[in-house]
């Protein structure tokens, strides 16, 4: 495989997509630092192909990044390979606001043909190609320039293994069917509406303390107040207030500024300060959650109970046993909260859909309603029909020829 020097200028980028575009797949990387920063810094990219590769950087003062976006968004001719992509998408998304599509991410895909979870690209690498990773520049500071070789190695190789395993992965989704299945999940990592960090809707992704209107009201003023200041100073949201504080501070506001510095996760500061005086001015001005954005119950049925709990807990052997059975990870069929919701009653669920259904929903919903139990055959334990089990092991049929005639002793026939 060739590799190219580093790419820091417009042409050889432009250059180098040109020659990427003519390929059916293209294998992509990221290195990047968020530790200190709102928005994660791109340090470099990685591109590749079963023939050669290389690593562009972003860093690089006057480079157009704008052919690299144009393949990986605007090219709908080449298959975008990542492994464990959501991050890379997302840096994509906040230079582009769009996304790579057509993609295909190794990690989902690995989930669909053995009953790893979330394989790790090490663990990867060792298992299709029995190679061992150097993982000495892991923690590297990717922003430093010069870059080392051995960091350029390092950075490349994520994208040039990639290129070899994704035809033999390919290979085996065909031969097992399920390349259809992933159709589904790759569609949701592409879909940018899971990278548009909308401050308006910002409170839903932290846990609400209560249904109060009121109180979910604050939540979502906060929340988007919080976005707003680490936006404006480039830092992490969480170093502004931490969901916690966020949804103690929704639940008992402080009644003045000076109460802010007894809320446990704030420091002593925010009660005289320029932040706390706008947090109190975002409490003063915040008004009850309207009722079409009231947040759906939970889908439930009847409360579990311990009965139902055990249901639940025989849904998720079965799930054990049908996941080894088909070699695919238990996480890509269902999550065990829809297992608890089966078992309380709810029938309106993703598992109960599709090709999920065909697979393991169709005998869970047959395990609650009785149909179904567990037997051990040859000291492995399987599912099978309740009817089946209730025959017990098939004794030999009766015959049904006659008796044979005795046969005659000679000398009694004689008398």
């Amino acid at each position: 495989m060739k590799i190219h020097p580093l790419i820091t200028d417009s042409d050889t980028l432009a250059d180098f997509c040109e020659k990427m575009a003519e390929s059916e797949f293209v294998c992509v990387d990221t290195e990047f630092m968020r530790e200190n920063t709102y928005y994660p810094l791109l340090c470099l990219v990685q591109l590749g192909n079963e023939e050669e590769a290389a690593a562009i950087d972003p860093l690089a003062d006057g480079i157009d990044l704008s052919p690299l976006w144009d393949l990986l968004c605007d090219n709908e001719e080449v298959l975008k390979i990542f492994h464990a992509g959501g991050q890379d998408v997302e840096i994509v998304y906040n230079f582009t606001g769009k996304t790579p599509h057509p993609i295909f991410d190794t990690q989902i895909a690995m989930m669909a043909i053995s009953q790893s979870e979330q394989i790790g690209y090490a663990n990867l690498v060792e298992s299709w190609l029995g190679k061992t990773i150097d993982k000495g520049a892991r923690f590297t500071d990717w922003s430093r320039r010069p870059l080392t070789e051995r960091q350029i190695e390092y950075a490349i190789g994520d994208v040039t293994y990639l290129a070899q395993i994704f035809p033999r992965m390919l290979k085996k989704l065909i031969k097992t069917g399920r390349g259809a299945w992933l159709n589904a999940e790759m569609e949701k990592l592409a879909d940018p509406s899971n990278y548009n960090a909308d401050p308006e809707k910002l409170w839903r992704k932290i846990r609400a303390p209560s249904r109060n209107a009121m109180v979910l009201g604050r939540l979502k003023a906060l929340a988007a107040w919080r976005e707003g200041e680490a936006q404006d100073k480039d830092i992490p949201r969480g170093r502004i207030m931490r969901d916690e504080t966020l949804a103690d501070i929704a639940s008992h506001p402080p009644k003045k500024q000076a109460d802010l510095g007894k809320v446990r996760g704030l420091s002593n500061a925010w009660k005289d300060n320029d932040i706390g005086r706008r947090l109190m001015k975002v409490l003063e001005g915040a008004e009850e959650l309207p009722k079409s954005e009231m947040p759906a119950k939970p889908k439930r049925g009847a409360p579990l109970g311990k009965e139902g709990a055990l249901v639940a807990d025989l849904l998720k052997l079965l799930l054990k046993i049908r996941s080894r059975e088909i070699e695919i990870a238990s996480r890509l069929l269902t999550r065990s909260d829809e297992l608890e919701a089966l078992a309380a009653g709810v029938r309106d669920l993703p598992v109960l859909e599709g090709w999920r259904y065909e697979v393991f929903g169709k005998e869970a919903v047959e395990l609650v309603e009785g149909k179904l139990a567990f037997a051990v055959e040859g000291g492995r334990l399987k599912m099978a029909p309740i009817a089946d089990i209730a025959k017990g092991p098939e004794e030999p049929a009766e015959s049904t020829e006659p008796d044979p005639e005795p046969e005659t002793d000679p000398e009694t026939a004689q008398e």
